[in-house]
This record gives structure tokens, C-alpha cells and sequence, in this order.
């Protein structure tokens, strides 16, 4: 980068959290040069990778901070002396902290952060960020007294206390010490505008969990309650202006959505998007306040951010006009934002290669690279999940069927508009898994020129059938619905060694699959249904391969007249059943890693 564009070299704290990543993207697109301060080696590592995995090329600098040291940053402010902006990202966001651990971790870091800035000689601004519920706070009655500093974190716990007594240690210190600042009060920070990525599960995203997982047993009642939200992009594109923005020195802004719907509409909107059941009953606020924590399930702490009040947002609605800073559509964002925490199961499930698409109507869940051609159609009563270790092992792609694990629909009778649209336009390589393989032999059948070769495992259809139980549906779905990922992984598996590669699929069945899985489990034993796709199997002409374990083996009659077809190899796994994917992972990797033209035919 020339002298010329290398005007703004910006210094940003707390650079490998949320806001701070995506920070540092804004700050590179609006040409600034930027170092980054981080706690950990590893996560500087993580940071760069982040940025380079999301498009960023320009080189950026990572520095260690020690919070700790008088020094903070390796060399003092003497080997900092171009930085000509700080913005301060860092303290930490979480409730149920102490008093004294709250002001070590947000207060004190304020203070060491201003003492650092004014030995800055090319130092233009100093951004801060507070809060929309804190911000304001008077500079003046610091230094706080020991009796209104209790009081106020007795009141407001630790988290929102600390906030408040730094946003006014921060005003005081700042004017004290001569540092040009600036102050930011954001909102609920939810995902990305385009992408939804987040990874905060905390505040309202831990209620919209508790929505999703069928936890929740009521919402606020009323249209008053407002907890509004902004996007962390928009966020970092108004820090990226403000930070070179003349007028807005000495200034603390308000910024979040107006447009944010009431609390209840925007809990019971992205409840329905999920396709989740919404609770029907309303409690109003003040009797939620009053209820102790174990009837609500939520923090105390947050009890405090519903409110009514309104905020005054017009001095930043007017800096980000100046700057061509716009708004995106707060509805498109929530959706998006819920959809990436859903398809991450509210963080525990990760990797970026997880999202929602839509296939031929039906919202889909989909893990694996987005354009490989193999595809794996998982089975009963687990979930795509269960095969992502192999989907990345072979460079596939999985999907929940419809009405299955994390998709919508209704089931099987979506296959015919489901299946063309989940195949795409060029021939698709499709492992199917029991149901899954009555799927995938569904698709070859009705769409055979989009199908390059089938691979059955455990394909129920070609089996002894099962016992006369799982028709009960009844029966079926209670089992399975107070089923726990130990008691899942001994039904499936005969021992507890797969259980936490069984926790969503356990998880999956409580709120509220267990009912589709005995639909599907009793269509599975129809025996009209079963000749039906034997017949379409026959008529199949492409290669197939069949693997099975050698503890679920095929029909002996079945598995003879197959074997003599020579489009047909049949694979026995040695100890396995009927859920390889779980216990013998790796040898179904090497099955599947060869390249189609070894297939046979």
C-alpha cells in the first residue's frame, strides 16, 4: 500500500472477537492499515485465518497484549507511534461474574487503554464501545464513591455494572489525559447482514435457543418490550467512519435498529422461521421479574434489558448518511442470524461448511462443500450430522431429508420435488443410508440422468424386515422422544462409545422429529413399498455398490440375485451393523474415497 492510502493505521483491541474480526474487515475495506492485538498466539492464528478465509488479502499486523504488564503492548506506546486510531473491543460479555472480576476485566482495561493512547503522538481518536443501555453516564461523579459503586452493582450485576462505571471512567480519563474519543452504544449485536454468522449465544440468542429447542414454556406478553438489534457489520462500518469523522470527537452514539420488531413478534417471527412450535402463552414483564430463576431459565442479569425505552439514535442515523453507511433490512437479518445459529446448533457444532437451503420448497439443512457432487442421504432416527466426519473424509455433502433432523417439509411425500432440486443440474454420486437409500434409489429411478452411481448402505428394503414394534407409532415415538444420546447410542449401536456423536440426533428427536422417524419407521415396513423400490432398484442400470455389516447383512435370496447382476458390488463391513457411520468411520472413508470410474461398470 502506498504512503499515500496509508494514512489511517488503525490499532484495534479485542481483535479476535466477534466484533472485532469483522472490524478489522471494515477498516481494511475503507483502506486503513491495521494491527491487531490479541491475548494468545493461537488466537492471532485463528484471526488471520479467519480474515483470509472470508476474502481478506491485505496483510495485517498481530501483536500480543497483556492487560497485566504496565507496558500492555510489546516495546510500550514508543513502538506504536503511527497508529493515528485505537478502537477498543476488548472486555469481556458475560453474565454471572463477580464484582471485582467485572471491573478487572471492563473497567480496568479502559483505564490502561487511555493511559496507553495519550502517549500516542499521531493519535486522532480513541473509539470505545458501551452500550445502548449503559451509555450516557456522567463524567463527573467519578471518581465513584465505595457506597454507590456497591450500590450500582448490587443493582445491576456484574456485567452491566462494570459497563456503566467504565463508560464513565472512560469519558473522565480521556479528558483528563487530552485523548480524542469517541464513544459507541450498540445494540443486541446480532450476525452478519448477508452471511448471519455469529458466534455470541448469550441474551436474547440464548432465549431464541430455548424457542428452537422447545425449552421455552412462555414469552413476554405485550408489544412494549423493546430489545433492539444491529447487525455486527453495520456496527463496524459506522466505527470505521467514526473513527475519521471530525464532528463526531466527544460524541457517544446510539446505534441499533428502530426498526426492530417488539420482543415478543421478533421471538415468536424467528420461532416460526425455524419451524419451531412457539409457545402460546404470555406472561407479562413485571410478573417474569418477579419469578424466581429456575422457573424462567434466564440469567437475572438480563432481566434488566426489558424495557419500553426508547433511545436517541438520530445523531447516528445522521453520521452514517455522511458516510453512505446503510441499514440492512432488520427481518432479512434476524432470519439469517437465526438460521446460521440453528444450522451451528447454537454454537456447539462447528465448521463453516453448515447451512439452510431451499430445495424445491422444502428449507434443508446441508453440511460438506456446497458444490461436491457426491451426496449423502443419512438414515434412522439420526441425523446428517452423524455423517459429517465421513462427508468431509470423501469431500461430500450431506443432507436431512425432509421433515428429518434440521429440515423441514413433511416428509416423504416431498421426495418427488425435493430430490431433483437437492441433486442439482449435473450427475450426483448419492450414498444412501436405510431411509436414505430408499431415497437414492427413488431418485435414480425417477431422475436417472442426474445420477452417476448409488451407493446403498444398509438399505432397509433389501434386509429381513423389522419386527412388528416399529409400526407402533405410538410407541415408537414416545421411545424415542425421551431418549438420551447414551440410551440412542446402545439402541443403534449396542454400546455407548457413539453417544456424543448421537447428542443433536437425541436432540433432533425432543423437539419434535421423533414423530416424523415413526412415520417414516412404519412407511419402512410396508411391504408394497418395499417391492417397489427392489423393482425400481432392477431398473437401474448405472453402477452400484452395497455396503452393509457383516451384523446387518442382506436378505440371503436378495443379496444371491444381486450379486449376480454385474452393475452390483456388494461390500460387507466386518463387525459393523447397521450404523457404520458411527463405529466404522474410517472404513467407509476407504470405501467411498476411490473415484467413480472405479465403481464397477
Amino acid at each position: 500500500m502506498s504512503a499515500e492510502l496509508s494514512t489511517r493505521n488503525a490499532l484495534v483491541f479485542g481483535a479476535s472477537g466477534l466484533v472485532g474480526r469483522t472490524l478489522i474487515r471494515s477498516l481494511v475495506a475503507a483502506r486503513a492499515d491495521v494491527t491487531a492485538a490479541v491475548r494468545s498466539v493461537e488466537s492471532g492464528i485463528r484471526l488471520v485465518r479467519w480474515l483470509q478465509e472470508r476474502g481478506v488479502t491485505q496483510s495485517i499486523s498481530v501483536v500480543l497484549v497483556d492487560f497485566e504488564t504496565p507496558e500492555l503492548l510489546p516495546g510500550g506506546p514508543a513502538a506504536f507511534a503511527h497508529i493515528t486510531e485505537i478502537h477498543n473491543c476488548a472486555g469481556s460479555f458475560r453474565f454471572g461474574m463477580s464484582a471485582e472480576e467485572a471491573r478487572r476485566a471492563n473497567v480496568g482495561i479502559v483505564e490502561k487503554l487511555v493511559d496507553f493512547a495519550a502517549e500516542l503522538p499521531r493519535l486522532q481518536r480513541l473509539l470505545h464501545i458501551s452500550g445502548y443501555r449503559v451509555g450516557g453516564q456522567d463524567p463527573a461523579a467519578v471518581p465513584w464513591s465505595d457506597e454507590h459503586r456497591a450500590a450500582v452493582y448490587a443493582e445491576l450485576g456484574g456485567y452491566e455494572a462494570s459497563k456503566v462505571e467504565s463508560d464513565a471512567i472512560f469519558q473522565a480519563r480521556a479528558a483528563e489525559r487530552g485523548v480524542p474519543w469517541t464513544i459507541i452504544n450498540p445494540a443486541t449485536v446480532i450476525g452478519d447482514s448477508v452471511t448471519g454468522e455469529s458466534d455470541q449465544h448469550i441474551g436474547i440468542a440464548s432465549t431464541i435457543e430455548q424457542v428452537w429447542a422447545g425449552t421455552a414454556t412462555a414469552l413476554p406478553a405485550g408489544s412494549s418490550t423493546f430489545v433492539p438489534v444491529l447487525t455486527v457489520d453495520y456496527m463496524t462500518s459506522f466505527m470505521a467512519a467514526a473513527a475519521i469523522d471530525p464532528d463526531a470527537a466527544g460524541q457517544a452514539y446510539w446505534i441499533l435498529d428502530d426498526r426492530t420488531p417488539p420482543l415478543t413478534e421478533l421471538l415468536v417471527h424467528a420461532g416460526r422461521h425455524l419451524g419451531a412450535q412457539v409457545p402460546k402463552l404470555r406472561i407479562p414483564v413485571g410478573v417474569i421479574k418477579r419469578l424466581p430463576q429456575w422457573v424462567t431459565g434466564a440469567d437475572p442479569e438480563t432481566l434488566g434489558f426489558l424495557s419500553s425505552d426508547r433511545y436517541p439514535t438520530g445523531p447516528a442515523v445522521a453520521l452514517a448518511a455522511r458516510h453512505g453507511v446503510t441499514m440492512p433490512d432488520v427481518r432479512t437479518s434476524l432470519e439469517r442470524w437465526v438460521d446460521y445459529m440453528a444450522a451451528h446448533r447454537f454454537g456447539t457444532a462447528k465448521g463453516g461448511d453448515r447451512r439452510f437451503i431451499d430445495a424445491g420448497g422444502v428449507r434443508t439443512f446441508e453440511l460438506g462443500a456446497s458444490d461436491a457432487r457426491r451426496l449423502i442421504l443419512p438414515g434412522l432416527p439420526v441425523n446428517a450430522d452423524t455423517w459429517a466426519d465421513v462427508a468431509a473424509g470423501i469431500g461430500a455433502r450431506a443432507v436431512d431429508l425432509p421433515g428429518l433432523g434440521l429440515s423441514g417439509g413433511m416428509g416423504i411425500r416431498d421426495w418427488g420435488r425435493w430430490l431433483p432440486a437437492v441433486l442439482g443440474e449435473e450427475p450426483a454420486e448419492i450414498i444412501g443410508h436405510s431411509i436414505g437409500a430408499a431415497a437414492a434409489v427413488t431418485a435414480a429411478d425417477r431422475f436417472p440422468e442426474r445420477v452417476e452411481s448409488l451407493t446403498l448402505v444398509a438399505p432397509f428394503f433389501l434386509q429381513s424386515p423389522a419386527g412388528a414394534g416399529t409400526r407402533l407409532r405410538p410407541l415408537v415415538r414416545g421411545v424415542l422422544r425421551r431418549a438420551s444420546a447414551s440410551a440412542l447410542s446402545r439402541r443403534l449401536t449396542g454400546s455407548e462409545a457413539s453417544a456424543d456423536r448421537l447428542t443433536s440426533s437425541a436432540q433432533d428427536l425432543r423437539r419434535g422429529r421423533a414423530r416424523a422417524v415413526a412415520e417414516h419407521l412404519a412407511q419402512a415396513g410396508s411391504e408394497r413399498w418395499r417391492a417397489e423400490l427392489r423393482e425400481a432398484l432392477g431398473r437401474y442400470d448405472g453402477p452400484v455398490r452395497i455396503v452393509t455389516g457383516s451384523d446387518d447383512p442382506l436378505d440371503p435370496r436378495l443379496a444371491a440375485a444381486l450379486a449376480a447382476r454385474p452393475n452390483v458390488e456388494i461390500v460387507t463391513v466386518p463387525g459393523a451393523g447397521h450404523h457404520p457411520q458411527l463405529t466404522h468411520r474410517e472404513a467407509l472413508v476407504g470405501q467411498f474415497a476411490g473415484s467413480r470410474a472405479a465403481l464397477p461398470g
